[in-house]
């Protein structure tokens, strides 16, 4: 039951979601890590946003600068008073980073669909290519929420200290080194492992088949017993933002825990950072060195 969760006002369920889409009040989203379904078809009015381009600096690797994102919410025809709705392909990993995303931009009112596409293909409930158009509004907000977001000189100081709790969401295979990313993707690191002092919970302990969350007792259960506490400062990461986003979602919003950051630098970042200590569960892979290439070095 949604009452059950520690906020259940920011989390909406399908027959919600039909019953609103066509008020004017809200603006229903779909984020895709493929921009190509949204165009084959998506639940009516809803806008189409591509992580990747809509959702990042292109230029930068780094969130939307605050100019950045209130011409998007200007061209959605958002202003302050919009309830944004995300869902989303992938289980809801890309809607749950555009809403940690809205929310670090201190949007007021930002709601996740239960159970994101998948929820609602497996209900048969209608589709449209139809692409809605809104009057585009002066969205302005410059105050961000810092205290959301982990950067990586909290995570340097997560090692001298040990005082956050640090979740890793990725597979077992990414946490041991086994792989450095999931099949298919192309954004990476140079090395594989986790952070020192993390532990591993993936992201899918927490959802249904149907991608709808799993209860809050459930839920609850899952971090307890590996030690978790809603009174202890938890900083999640995954490969590039977007698990770590989802499970964030969760911790703060479903369990209740206060002090919930999510370090969207994540894997990519510090598997291939200079001096950034890791660990590994499966055995290191020694490149081949060649004594005469060393010797004809210019170094």
């Amino acid at each position: 039951m949604m009452a059950d969760y520690a906020h259940p006002e920011v989390l909406v369920s399908t027959d919600w979601v039909a019953a609103h889409a066509d008020d004017p009040r809200v603006r229903l989203i779909e984020v895709d890590i493929d921009d190509r379904l949204y165009a084959q078809g998506h639940i009516p009015n809803a806008l189409g946003w591509c992580w990747h381009t809509d959702l990042c600096d292109r230029i930068r690797r780094n969130l939307l600068t605050p100019l950045q994102f209130q011409r998007l919410c200007s061209r959605a025809g958002i202003t302050q008073g919009t309830t944004v709705v995300f869902y989303g392909d992938h289980h809801n990993w890309f809607a749950a980073y555009a809403f940690w995303h809205f929310k670090y931009y201190k949007h007021p009112d930002v709601r996740l669909m239960d159970g994101g596409s998948l929820k609602w293909e497996m209900e048969g409930r209608p589709y449209t290519r139809l692409v809605p158009t809104f009057p585009a509004t002066r969205y302005q907000s410059f105050a961000t929420d810092e205290c959301i977001r982990a950067r990586r000189e909290l995570i340097f100081a997560f090692l001298d200290t040990k005082e956050s709790w640090l979740v890793d969401v990725r597979s077992p295979e990414e946490f041991s080194g086994k792989v450095i990313a999931p099949p298919g993707m192309t954004e990476t690191a140079q090395r594989a492992g986790h952070i020192p002092g993390a532990i591993n919970i993936p992201w899918a302990e927490t959802v249904c088949e149907d991608d709808t969350f799993k209860s809050y007792e459930e839920i609850l259960d899952l971090y307890t017993s590996l030690g978790g506490r809603a009174d202890r400062e938890v900083i999640t990461y995954c490969r590039i933002g977007e698990r770590s986003s989802h499970t964030w979602f969760v911790l703060k919003y479903l369990l209740g825990f206060d002090k919930v950051r999510n370090y969207d630098g994540s894997w990519t970042e510090w598997g291939n950072l200079i001096d950034a200590p890791i660990e590994r569960e499966v055995a290191e892979m020694v490149p081949q060195f060649s004594l005469a290439a060393a010797a004809t070095s210019p170094c």
